[in-house]
């Protein structure tokens, strides 16, 4: 069966299965990546290229959300195999797919370099030269097919979002939140913010959210993981929990362990909703999905606790 508007979902394989997606979009023989994974996963997109029917110079661009390394970290990688294509950032990111050193000695310093190796393998750099950085509104032409680059904050500062008006759909990084589809009932998709280190900010992440579903998208093409439609009132839960997640910041800030206290009270929250979702199994089982989600969102909101505090 043929792909709706030509748009391929591509499991990258980090981590397990169904948890982090790239996506290919073919328009009359040409191609686009939307974001790529890790160095791991490039095997894994060069065959969805195949699957395709196209060839690699068939790619003429490689577009990224943000430069976190699950959607990132495998450009330069990948970009060795596309002789034809462009990497469209954000301005904010460019010079992080030049020269991702920086990039690379922050992610360690969170998860040690082990597990770094293990993750994510090396990153490479995009030669200066194949770097166009796509600042608010910037449109990729993909054979008469605009994809527009929308400055999306709150999640990272260097965060686009893809405005896609032939199949009225976003892709939409990681501001549009996390639902996985294990988390899915009889009620729809199962949606929770992320605020993941180190750049969250409430305020532009309501800002972002509202602006795209401006748009009225029929539906959200989420990194983690697929399409989800029902994109209202996926939104509303997401204003929820924002101003939840805020609100428990600021009652942990002076726990004596600051972060059990918000690891705790984040599940409590993310718990009671998927209760509410029609979610039946246990909360041990909720946690082998979101347990990873839950200990980066307590991360990032430290993070923002501590910069508030510095402001």
């Amino acid at each position: 069966m043929q792909p709706e508007h030509g748009i391929h979902i591509i499991d990258t394989g980090f981590q397990r299965p169904n948890f982090d997606a790239a996506y290919l979009l073919v328009e009359q023989g040409h191609a686009a990546f939307i974001d790529c994974g890790t160095k791991h996963s490039v095997p894994r997109m060069l065959d969805a290229l195949e699957q395709a029917g196209c060839s690699p110079d068939q790619v003429e661009w490689l577009i990224l959300t943000h430069v976190h390394l699950d959607h990132a970290g495998g450009a330069g990688e990948l970009m060795t195999h596309l002789p034809n294509a462009r990497l469209a950032v954000h301005p904010r990111g460019a010079r992080h797919m030049i020269d991702p050193a920086r990039l690379w000695a922050g992610a360690s310093a969170v998860y040690g370099e082990e597990e770094m190796q293990r993750s994510y393998g090396t990153v490479r750099p995009v030669p200066a030269e194949r770097v166009v950085e796509a600042g608010d509104g910037y449109v990729v032409e993909l054979e008469g097919r605009p994809l527009m680059c929308l400055d999306t904050p709150g999640h990272a500062s260097h965060h686009n979002a893809i405005w896609d008006p032939h199949s009225r759909t976003c892709f939409t990084g990681d501001t549009f939140g996390l639902s996985y589809r294990e988390l899915d009932t009889e009620a729809g998709p199962f949606i929770l913010p992320t605020t993941s280190p180190v750049q969250f900010d409430p305020d532009a992440l309501h800002a972002s959210i509202h602006r795209l579903v401006s748009l009225q998208p029929q539906a959200m093409y989420v990194t983690h993981f697929g399409r989800i439609q029902d994109v209202e009132r996926l939104a509303d839960n997401l204003h929820e929990q924002i101003d939840a997640m805020v609100a428990i910041a600021m009652a942990c800030d002076r726990c004596t362990d600051r972060h059990a206290a918000l690891l705790a009270s984040l599940e409590e929250l993310y718990a009671r909703r998927a209760m509410r979702h029609g979610w039946k199994t246990t909360r041990k089982d909720l946690l082998e999905v979101i347990g990873m989600d839950i200990e980066l969102n307590a991360q990032g909101l430290e993070v923002w606790l501590d910069r508030a505090r510095r402001h």
